[in-house]
């Protein structure tokens, strides 16, 4: 696999990538626009930090056409503000990210931030160095006791609040992400609103992505609720504080300080009175500026990488929700399964426009990764009725896009292992059922309420008839006139209710393909009602 290094990296991140035997890396930093877009179109995966932009413009150049190999980007770090998610998500390209590796660094200088705030360090240490000695203007505040609220109680959020534990102080949380009373042995209370959380600390730290619901959070209105004097912190994203807001809380004394990490433009104009407020403590976004923190995400996002690459997991995925690759051998069993019961399935129905499709699983271990079975199973069918790229990463979204409802239902009995693919169509429904048994072959078992045994492969012809004397013999004269051999031969058959009559299905294995001429002479003979020819994989 080909990986590109785009940015600024730790040098064991690079060294992890140059260990693997299947990789071969390429180092080209400062691309930008047309030109990062062409070098992308090369590789199968790229590694990032914030500088590089992949912009929806560049992943369109990169991501459509011919050539294209791009499957993955690799954020060195926590926050993807300039990877266009929307574009990566409908294109197929998986985004991850490292945010793990800096959980403590972050946590430490959230930690540092606060102390250095409420002891007026950074001011205090600028007046000795200028000569001075005026300990009665830095008379500051201890912590103990203190309330300290957190706004997302993620990884970030528990540790500040692991250590604002230890400091002796009140911690509370809010979190509408998680659905409790309280976390951490009910040490920390969960409340439910941001304004009740700021009505009732005396610090607030914020901990929570940059997105629509969270950009701004802190504003005028969330200040008006806030308890008078609150200390704010902030080193999780710019633009989740209202900076107009803030400044406005200081000058008027509702908030008596603030240390920021991070900033809504990065670095903030020289001007900003961001940078020189006496209230306002203010560091160059160095949550993870630490050297085991930048080798930690360096090295976890080429691992990343790789692993996604090779398909044996995903880890740290950012636009890739309930998906798990990290797949049984018997979970990617029943992922074969599932493709082999589409592809039958979508031969044996007429084609018309398609509203739902469930997935039903049944059995312990399917449990497990039920969501990532169905979405093989959704990238296989959509991929026969699609002629646009479709996987795994922009399934979901392809489906939402054109309001197909889909659904995956786990059976409330844990018996043996069972997968069911329903699809809903104009005036149809269809459904095709499936199980592995001991001898570890796929096999379908129920095709539209005629029961069967039978391993999906290769080469076959699935037809239904009035089930009238004499149609076996027909269909297999006329296979064994033209020159094809059947392997294997399934038959059911099922009451047509409406028309008052028995109609059975025949289902061949062939040994090869069979010819147009016979297909069309298949459909002409009498009885025939319906026939598919479908091309599954091999065993």
């Amino acid at each position: 696999m080909k990986i590109l290094i785009a940015d600024k990296l730790a040098p064991e991140g690079a060294a992890f990538l140059e260990s693997q035997a299947d990789v071969d890396v390429t180092v080209q930093i400062g691309l930008a626009g047309d030109g990062l877009a062409d070098v992308l179109r090369a590789h199968d995966g790229v590694v990032v930090r914030s500088a590089v932009q992949i912009t929806a413009a560049v992943l369109d150049r990169c991501g459509r056409g011919e050539g294209s190999r791009l499957r993955a980007i690799a954020r060195a770090g926590v926050g993807v503000d300039n990877i266009d998610l929307p574009a990566a998500t409908r294109l197929g390209i998986a985004v991850m990210n490292s945010a793990s590796a800096s959980t403590i660094a972050t946590a430490e200088l959230t930690f540092a931030l606060l102390i250095s705030r409420v002891r007026n360090i950074a001011a205090a240490q600028a007046t000795v160095a200028g000569g001075g000695w005026d300990r009665s203007r830095f008379v500051g505040t201890q912590l103990y006791g203190k309330t300290l609220g957190i706004v997302g109680l993620g990884r970030i959020g528990r540790a500040v609040a692991e250590r604002a534990l230890a400091f002796g102080m009140n911690v509370c949380a809010y979190d509408p992400f998680i659905n409790a009373d309280s976390q951490m042995e009910g040490q920390v209370p969960l409340l439910k609103t941001l304004a009740e959380l700021l009505g009732r600390v005396d610090m607030v730290s914020f901990h929570v992505p940059k997105t629509d619901a969270t950009s701004g959070m802190l504003n005028r209105e969330a200040f008006a609720e806030a308890r008078p004097g609150i200390l704010v912190i902030n080193a999780s994203r710019g633009g989740i504080i209202d900076e107009t807001a803030l400044l406005e809380a200081l000058e008027s004394g509702r908030c008596a300080g603030a240390a920021l990490d991070v900033y809504e433009t990065e670095p903030p104009p020289a001007d900003s009175p961001l940078r020189n407020h006496p209230l306002i403590l203010a560091t160059p976004h160095l949550g993870a500026s630490t050297a085991e923190a930048q080798e930690a995400v360096a090295v976890d996002a080429c691992g990343a990488l790789v692993k996604y690459l090779r398909g044996e997991g995903m880890t740290g995925a950012v636009n890739a929700g309930g998906l798990r690759l990290d797949l049984s051998q018997r979970q990617r069993a029943f992922v074969d399964l599932s493709d082999r019961m589409v592809g039958l399935l979508t031969a044996a129905v007429q084609p018309r426009r398609l509203r739902s499709v469930t997935f039903t699983l049944r059995g312990e271990e399917l449990a497990r990764r039920a969501d990532t079975i169905a979405r093989h199973g959704l990238v296989e069918l959509l991929r026969r009725h699609l002629d646009e790229p479709v996987n795994v990463i922009n399934a979901a979204l392809i489906t939402e896009q054109r309001h197909i409802e889909t659904q995956t239902v786990i059976g409330a009995d844990h018996g043996e292992d069972r997968l069911a693919i329903t699809i809903a169509q104009d005036d149809e429904t269809h459904r095709v059922e499936g199980a592995i048994y001991a001898d570890g072959f796929p096999r379908v078992t129920h095709l539209d309420g005629y029961a069967m045994d039978m391993v999906p492969a290769g080469h076959m012809v699935v037809l239904t008839n009035a089930d009238e004397p004499g149609r076996i013999g027909l269909v297999g004269k006329m296979f064994g006139d033209a020159g094809v051999n059947i392997a294997e031969m399934v038959i059911g058959r099922k009451l047509d209710d409406p028309a008052g009559k028995t109609i059975a299905m025949m289902i061949l294995k062939l040994d090869g393909a069979p010819g147009k001429l016979l297909l069309e002479d298949l459909r002409k003979a009498p009885g025939i009602l319906s026939l598919a020819h479908v091309e599954l994989a091999g065993l």
